[in-house]
């Protein structure tokens, strides 16, 4: 199983995810204090699973499906990768490898996800 967390503010305009079936584990509504310059204060969080063998196609999905604008990303994690999706970047790596966390991290910083939200847990 793979579980993760999509912020649905971050998807593109007319975006549909389609083919994976994909489970909504939890839907949160926050008033974020800490958004980005380009991301709006209320975000809706999706907390979703599925299939662990559909976890390359998803992360395929969400990285044409994101935003380039505003410093987006989503992950998630299978029970040994974590994946790390930009608009068009993946970035996938054994779950807890520093070296795999900081490529992913450095990545957002340069497209703009600020500091604060670069802290996802695996």
């Amino acid at each position: 199983m793979l579980e993760g967390v999509l912020i649905a503010e971050s998807l593109r305009a007319g975006v549909q995810l389609t083919g994976i079936p994909l489970r909504i584990t939890k839907l949160t509504r926050v008033e974020m204090t800490d958004a980005g310059q380009d991301q709006p204060r209320l975000w809706t969080l999706l907390d979703f699973a599925a299939d662990e063998l559909e976890a390359e196609r998803l992360a395929d999905q969400l990285a044409s499906s994101l935003s380039s604008t505003g410093g987006w990303y989503t992950d998630f994690h299978t029970s040994r990768e974590t994946f790390v999706v930009f608009a068009d970047k993946v970035f996938r790596y054994p779950r807890g490898q520093v070296g795999g966390r900081r490529e992913a991290q450095d990545y957002g910083r340069s497209v703009g996800v600020p500091e604060q939200q670069l802290d996802w847990h695996t």
